[in-house]
């Protein structure tokens, strides 16, 4: 998966300092440093430190519902919600992702899906103006009652 070749066309190499374990599910954002590896279920936004080379990998046993923006991202699991990377994303053959994935650079298995549009990003755009969280995934109130 890694090589220690430095090559533009893949992922950058990070240190996954992050575990989510597989029996774990959070409900709230979700924002991270260096990398991230989810085994387990969240329901919010996962965001990579803006200014960080950030790894997000979502292995098969993964699911995020909401909103994801890294700038590398390896997913193997579930995904509903926008896909926002800087760099690269990788979708490997258990990979499914309902929402819209605005890339860099991209890498498809064959038995990956996905159910929205896929917009590459020039090289001086980092993001598309809004990602409404409200189209894919429904809003959740985190207020008290």
């Amino acid at each position: 998966m890694f090589s220690s070749k430095k090559d533009p066309k893949s992922v950058k190499s990070a240190k996954l300092s992050t575990l989510v374990a597989q029996n774990v599910h959070v409900s709230g954002d979700i924002e991270f440093s260096e990398g991230l590896r989810m085994d387990g279920q969240v329901t919010g936004n996962v965001t990579g430190r803006p200014g960080d080379e950030s790894l997000l990998v979502v292995s098969d046993q993964g699911a995020i519902h909401g909103n994801v923006s890294a700038y590398d991202v390896i997913i193997n699991g579930r995904v509903v919600g926008d896909v926002t990377v800087a760099h690269f994303v990788e979708l490997q053959s258990n990979a499914h992702v309902h929402g819209n994935i605005f890339y860099q650079k991209l890498r498809m298995d064959v038995g990956a899906t996905v159910e929205g549009k896929l917009t590459k990003l020039d090289s001086m755009q980092t993001a598309p103006a809004a990602l409404p969280a409200a189209e894919v995934v429904p809003a959740l109130d985190y207020s008290a009652s």
